[in-house]
């Protein structure tokens, strides 16, 4: 049986991963800045090729937060149903599903 603890964590860990893939797509914004900006300068080969693996990187992150974030909130999904049919009540609920609808539209999207 679920507990309302549970729930916090897995909101918790919903929150986490989502603040993850943020981080991952600005750091990409960055760095293809950084390494358009190094072309354009004529940045010495080496160097530029470390700042496209780099980029490559962290453009590889962003299909695994998104991979994490769907198992988080599918786990979040499960567990807030089996809270509401054991009648449990608490803030950690309303949390629980401002996160789940705050997340929702990003797999809405996706999938389109």
């Amino acid at each position: 049986m679920a507990t309302l603890r549970q729930l916090k964590i897995k909101t918790g860990t919903c929150n986490r991963v989502l603040k993850e893939l943020r981080s991952y797509e600005k750091e990409v914004k960055e760095e293809a800045a950084k390494t358009a900006d190094m072309k354009e300068k004529g940045a010495d080969p080496y160097d530029l090729k470390q700042q496209e693996n780099v980029l490559a990187e962290s453009r590889m992150m962003i299909p695994d937060c998104l991979k994490r974030l769907e198992a988080s909130l599918a786990d979040l999904k499960a567990t807030i149903e089996e809270i509401k049919e054991s009648n449990q009540e608490g803030p950690e609920i309303t949390e629980a599903e401002r996160t789940i609808s705050e997340l929702e539209p990003l797999f809405e999207t996706a999938e389109d």
